[in-house]
């Protein structure tokens, strides 16, 4: 099932997401610090940033960037904060030409939609011959400490399936894992917002973090999917 996204209903939700993975990082990059290596390395010169929300990727670049970033959501409120070039669109029916970037992007997003195997043919779609996509996606189980108080819904793009997925439509994949201790949350109330990010109702998330022991470490786990076209 898909993750019906709230970004613009509350978006206040999806910034302390953001907030929350920045301030208890632990000894590692950010995925968009990654991800923005990646490109960089690839040498990308037009990017799309397909649910680009506030920008996050485009902060993750080194001023001045080599790369151009066109960020793309279905969320008004989100791109109004977006700092760079930004278009609304539906990751489902992109409002771009055949072959007009070098790579495409898609962190943690494609858990949102009923058919990522749509979004995925319209990345291929406006990428260039031999360009790159790059497609994040979170695994069944992650965060497992704060499995005896909650668990992440499966979705239609879960990591377990999402090479598969992408395979289907770019014919060949790498894919490189994440599973290890990401960020550490010191006390109750950082267990409480770590849920409220993900959804869980403030009086539920209140309640989960009062029965979990601090500091806990989070063990994160994921997977970055890249295909060529």
């Amino acid at each position: 099932m898909a993750l019906t996204p709230d970004h613009d209903s509350e978006p206040e939700r999806f910034r302390l997401a953001g907030r929350v993975t920045g301030k208890y990082l632990i000894g590692a990059r950010s995925l968009h610090d990654h991800v923005a290596s990646k490109l960089l390395s690839a040498g990308a010169s037009l990017v799309l940033d397909i649910g680009c929300g506030e920008g996050a990727l485009n902060a993750a670049l080194p001023r001045p960037s080599p790369l151009r970033l066109v960020g793309l959501d279905a969320s008004a409120g989100l791109l109004r904060d977006h700092p760079g070039t930004r278009v609304r669109g539906d990751a489902l029916r992109l409002p771009f030409r055949d072959g007009t970037f070098d790579a495409a992007v898609a962190v943690n997003m494609l858990h949102h939609l009923d058919d990522p195997g749509r979004a995925l043919r319209e990345a291929r779609r406006v990428l260039a011959p031999g360009g790159l996509l790059l497609a994040s996606a979170i695994c069944r189980n992650d965060s497992p400490e704060l499995a005896p108080v909650w668990r992440p819904e499966p979705t239609a793009f879960d990591a377990e399936d999402a090479p598969d997925r992408v395979c289907e439509v770019f014919g060949e994949v790498e894919v490189e894992r994440w599973d290890a201790p990401l960020i550490t949350l010191p006390d109750r109330a950082a267990v409480r917002d770590y849920l409220i990010a993900r959804r869980v109702p403030r009086p539920q998330a209140a309640e989960a973090a009062a029965k979990v022991r601090t500091p806990l470490p989070v063990t994160k786990r994921g997977s970055l999917v890249l295909a060529r076209r």
